[in-house]
């Protein structure tokens, strides 16, 4: 697993692999090559057939031993975020075809299939279409998606068939899978968090993806001039998103599990000597539970509007996103659980602050996730990501586990 981590790293976006930083972004020559590369080692693997499906993304079946016998799907994304790290996602490709592997050395076949799947896209860089590739196997791709543009003004429709992709959305609409042909969807990924590291343990028990919202958000105050303009006769667009911003900050530390973030602060036409009159800005907001998220929500946005209406500040705040909090499945967190307590792992039960494409397989399907333990802290979304030979292999010997107790229940039942 190690050693494909490392090949794979190798193909990044022109204008990053000349830095050294790895960028893969949806339908580029990096990310076909990595498709390519994947689909070539899955193949070494023993896999029964191996194809790139009209999305982009790689999938490997491995049969059962009885035709027909419903599958076991599991994944992870091969896309990064510009100048990213080169565990995140990748790891949940490799790690269960390492155990493929095994098997088909073995001449072994389970009870059950196993469906191992590189998603293509789930980060929404190139565009903004996340959890594309994990999105169009449970029905949900947005046809408007083909006609939008990339920063160069290429179409996804464009980008797909000169992939060799049909880019239609019939050939899209018809990866859609059977949910009643599936056990379920589990997958393997690296934290992303410093949680596992400070507390020195190799693997973590996911027991919730976060549930999340995002706006789009901006104040509107009064341009002025910076040396004539009294404080008390101010009506300044930025400061009102800094208290905001003070105020998130403590809502969401009251929570366990809360997080609140403005990513992106903005003053249009800023100058040193104008009081800002306009502040662009975005919120994060996430939460273990959906109830809990809208909580925080709804503080959040009394706040702006108090703040604002305080100050004088008119504002507007758009939704771009929403994603549902995905508990784990009790039987599939049951079933990691015994094979993190196989290999001598001690427990540690944690939800995931980050999405996941076991979010929307969440949708049709029980899931449950296992982390593998960051380096530098957890560090993410980072060249500084990084992980151990050992606790990779630690995490294919509890994907072999899992597999083995599940063959076992099957054969039981």
């Amino acid at each position: 697993v190690w050693d494909w981590q490392e090949a794979l790293s190798q193909h990044s976006d022109p204008g990053f692999a000349e830095k050294g930083q790895l960028t893969v972004t949806y339908l580029t020559d990096a990310h076909r090559a990595c498709a390519a590369f994947i689909a070539q080692e899955m193949k070494a693997c023993g896999f029964d057939s191996v194809t790139v499906d009209a999305v982009g993304n790689v999938v490997g079946p491995y049969e059962g031993a009885t035709p027909g016998a419903k599958r076991l799907l599991t994944g992870s994304h091969y896309d990064t975020v510009r100048n990213g790290g080169k565990y995140d996602g990748r790891l949940g490709i490799f790690t269960p075809m390492a155990c493929v592997r095994e098997l088909s050395r073995a001449g072994k076949r389970l009870p059950f299939g196993l469906e191992v799947v590189g998603f293509s896209e789930e980060e929404g860089q190139r565009y903004k279409a996340t959890f594309l590739g994990s999105g169009a196997l449970i029905g949900h791709f947005n046809p408007a998606w083909l006609d939008q543009k990339d920063a160069d003004g290429i179409t996804m429709r464009e980008a797909m068939q000169h992939a060799g992709l049909p880019g239609t959305i019939e050939a899209i609409a018809a990866l859609r899978r059977n949910p009643a042909d599936y056990l379920g969807f589990v997958e393997v990924h690296i934290e992303q968090g410093p949680v596992l590291n400070a507390l020195d343990l190799p693997l973590g028990i996911v027991t919730s993806i976060n549930g999340s919202v995002r706006y789009l958000c901006e104040t509107i105050g009064m341009a002025s001039h910076a040396g004539t303009t009294p404080m008390n006769a101010r009506r300044d667009a930025a400061t009102a998103v800094a208290e905001l911003a003070l105020q998130l900050e403590a809502r969401a530390a009251k929570d366990a599990g809360s997080v609140g973030t403005i990513g992106i602060l903005n003053v249009p036409g800023g100058s040193t000597n104008v009081v800002p009159g306009r502040c662009q800005f975005t919120l994060d907001l996430r939460a273990p539970t959906d109830t809990q998220r809208d909580a925080l929500v709804a503080d959040v946005m009394s706040a702006l509007q108090t703040i604002c209406a305080r100050r004088g500040i008119q504002y507007t705040a758009e939704e771009t996103m929403r994603a549902a909090a995905a508990p784990s499945a009790p039987q599939w967190q049951q079933r990691w659980e015994a094979a993190v307590s196989e290999l001598g792992v001690p427990l540690y039960r944690m939800n995931s602050g980050a999405g996941h494409d076991a979010m929307k397989l969440h949708e049709v399907m029980p899931q449950a996730m296992l982390f593998v333990r960051g380096l530098n802290s957890g560090i993410s979304h980072n060249p500084l990501e990084s992980s151990t030979n050992d606790d990779i292999q630690l995490g294919v010997l509890a994907f072999q586990c899992l597999l083995d107790k599940l063959a076992l229940e099957q054969a039981n039942a």
